[in-house]
């Protein structure tokens, strides 16, 4: 019998804890003489007098790790058993079992000499509670912790070393497999590859995931996909696995370490769960030309601009957006001339650009807030100006596009569907060369030859829908062909006749057009400077409408002519082209309106007379509110009759007023019509 001058029958009398542990699962299957050497510690225990029903074996910690408690079942039972005091000794084999972190190790020593409780390893036992013990007992948890941190860099370092080589053996995406000798391969499918090679090609031009995963759904082609075991599968197209794929640099050839960053344990996740990923220019590692490659290195850059400029990050307003069909045309490209930020685009109750950085962030007012109309077409105008020059043979082009398309559309078709009639006659032999009487494994091998047909019949019927498509798809016209031959100047046609939509009219302007930055810097007046791309710029002044016209910086200017050109004699329409032709112009319109001009006179009390001597007391004539004073009744009712039709009378063209004959028998209608015997007047 094993003694110590540390045991007491004080500790005799409560429970002997045998606390056993693996750091990982494969530890815990192939190291078995480690196994069995902290199982022996049970018979330890009654070496030393503890009898068998008060030792207690802990092992539901096999196979996790001691730098944390996370997780760690036993240990929590542990600690449970010290706190309501019934453990008089703790059997490890040694240190690192019971943690390797000494803020675990130092919080569960400060337990142990509180409650009384031993620690006993392979070498000793040891007290806690007093000096010489915790001194040695925190000796071995440090040199464990440090055990920990030397063992965990030297495989890092042995793993960077590796991956700095571009060997290391990472999880390859679909489409690659690895040789038994280590050399990475296409997949020997042919319509993996391909399906592959239409998705790329599908996003470059259609411009946006979404977009690729409506396509493949409407063409019902599936696509490639790995199961946790790593064998293959099809699956309808999703948003995160197109991502995915289009994110993945081993794509372009590219052997990459270090894409993302492990955040700190939140919201109860545990360590290790929450990456985040880093932009390019952090990636650790990047060796190109490691794998073989479905596209090109630049190819991969333009995918992942495209992806980023396809966020709506109206936040920190870095990115343009997918063109969408809202009717503002330069939505995502206008910057506010004021403070720099990016303006947003709202469409109620009309399209305007607002700049709300500063009220987002600071609760300031709007910086601007600009109808995007005037400026739409102000850029607009500049872009055919600078498209001018040019002459595109767009239809080849398109056209060699679009047959490119549908074969490979067709190809991948054709493919699935020997696919599945592979797996259909596969399903069939494995039917018939079951034994009928075996119903169980029978009907199960019926069920899926069934589904194999089912899926074939569905691929069949898409890919001859396809096929009459295509053989029903009329004719590009002959004027239609010729205004595509010749776009550089078709493109206005085009435009103005609405055959392009609006996404595609955005994507024509940015082509040519980094960005607009737009400032008002007078009422009424816009300045707007456009970014070629390239860095070439154009500013121009535009016009905008303005609440009223003594906002215009020339209201002033405008009232001093009108009321000369009154006393000239010119009417409101001689007036008003008058004053379009100095550089005026109305609130709301580029030009000066007759309706602006007369608002004006009637505002400032500007009369325009003639050869009479009161434009309102016309010879041989009644004015309607003369006839109203004679006949003692309110004026208001005979300008209604006028309205309403039941007085017919033209305005005079020189006066512009209603003018009635002056006789005795007018004001005789006028009583018999006020009476209610007359039902109508004509003059």
């Amino acid at each position: 019998m094993n003694t110590s001058d540390l045991i007491t029958p004080f500790h005799l009398s409560r429970q002997a804890i045998i606390y056993i542990r693996q750091s990982s699962p494969h530890q815990a299957v192939t190291n078995q003489e480690s196994l069995r050497l902290q199982y022996a510690l049970e018979q330890r225990a009654r070496d030393y007098g503890w009898p068998p029903e008060a030792i207690v074996v802990i092992d539901a910690d096999l196979g996790r790790t001691g730098s944390t408690t996370e997780g760690r079942l036993g240990f929590q039972d542990l600690v449970m058993r010290l706190t309501r005091d019934q453990v008089g000794i703790l059997f490890s084999y040694d240190a690192t079992r019971l943690a390797r972190n000494c803020s675990d190790w130092y919080q569960l020593l400060d337990l142990c000499g509180y409650r009384r409780c031993l620690i006993g390893d392979r070498d000793s036992i040891y007290d806690p509670a007093t000096p010489n013990g915790r001194l040695l007992l925190g000796l071995k948890g440090q040199i464990s912790e440090l055990e920990l941190h030397t063992l965990r860099s030297r495989l890092t370092a042995g793993l960077l070393q590796k991956a700095q080589r571009g060997e290391l053996a990472l999880m390859l995406p679909v489409g690659l497999v690895r040789d038994p000798d280590g050399r990475v391969r296409k997949e020997p499918d042919r319509e993996v590859q391909d399906r592959l090679e239409l998705l790329f090609r599908s996003f470059l031009r259609l411009g946006s995931i979404a977009q690729v995963v409506r396509f493949f759904r409407a063409e019902q082609l599936l696509l490639p996909r790995r199961d946790r075991f790593g064998d293959l599968l099809w699956r309808p197209a999703t948003l995160s696995a197109v991502t995915l794929i289009l994110k993945n640099p081993a794509f372009a050839g590219a052997f990459v370490y270090g894409r993302t960053r492990t955040l700190p344990p939140q919201g109860g996740k545990p360590p290790g769960r929450r990456k985040q990923p880093l932009p390019m220019d952090q990636w650790k590692i990047r060796i190109p030309d490691r794998y073989p490659a479905y596209i090109d290195w630049e190819t991969y850059e333009k995918i992942q601009t495209m992806i980023h400029d396809n966020h709506s990050n109206y936040v920190r307003g870095q990115t343009r957006g997918v063109p969408r069909c809202g009717t503002a045309l330069v939505h995502g490209l206008v910057y506010c001339g004021e403070c720099g930020h990016k303006m947003r685009v709202t469409y109620k109750p009309r399209p305007r650009y607002q700049c709300r950085a500063l009220h987002e962030r600071q609760k300031a007012p709007l910086c601007q807030n600009l109808l995007a109309e005037p400026l739409d077409a102000e850029v607009v105008r500049q872009f055919f100006e600078v498209l001018k020059p040019f002459e595109l043979d767009a239809y080849e082009q398109a056209r060699a596009q679009f047959d490119q398309q549908q074969a490979q559309t067709a190809q991948a078709h054709c493919q699935q569907v020997e696919r599945l009639r592979y797996q259909a006659q596969l399903a069939e032999r494995q039917f018939r060369r079951t034994d009928p009487d075996n119903r169980l494994v029978a009907a199960e091998l019926e069920k899926r030859w069934e589904e194999t047909l089912r899926q074939l019949h569905q691929a069949e019927t898409a890919w001859q829908r396809e096929q009459s498509g295509q053989e029903r798809r009329p004719a590009l016209p002959a004027e239609l062909r010729r205004l595509f031959t010749e776009a550089g100047q078709a493109i206005p046609t085009l435009w103005q006749q609405d055959r392009l939509t609006l996404p595609q009219k955005k994507a024509l302007l940015r082509c040519l057009i980094d960005k607009v930055v737009a400032h008002c810097s007078a009422p009424g007046l816009l300045q707007v400077r456009i970014v070629w791309k390239g860095g070439a710029t154009t500013e121009r002044e535009v016009p905008v409408s303005v609440l009223s016209l003594a906002q215009l910086p020339g209201a002033k200017d405008m009232v001093k002519t009108i009321r000369t050109l009154v006393r000239q004699g010119r009417t409101d329409e001689e007036i008003a082209a008058e004053l379009t032709r100095r550089g005026h112009r109305s609130s709301r319109h580029p030009t000066v309106r007759p309706k602006t001009v007369t608002r004006l006179r009637q505002r400032h009390r500007i009369l325009i007379y003639n050869n009479c001597s009161h434009p309102h007391r016309v010879p041989g004539y009644l004015t309607a509110p003369q006839i109203a004073r004679r006949l003692k009744i309110p004026d208001h009712w005979i300008y209604d009759r006028i309205h309403n039709g039941t007085i017919r009378v033209r305005r005079h063209r020189t006066h512009r007023l209603y003018l009635f004959p002056d006789r005795p028998t007018t004001l005789t209608l006028f009583r018999q019509l006020w009476a209610g015997e007359l039902q109508k007047l004509r003059f």
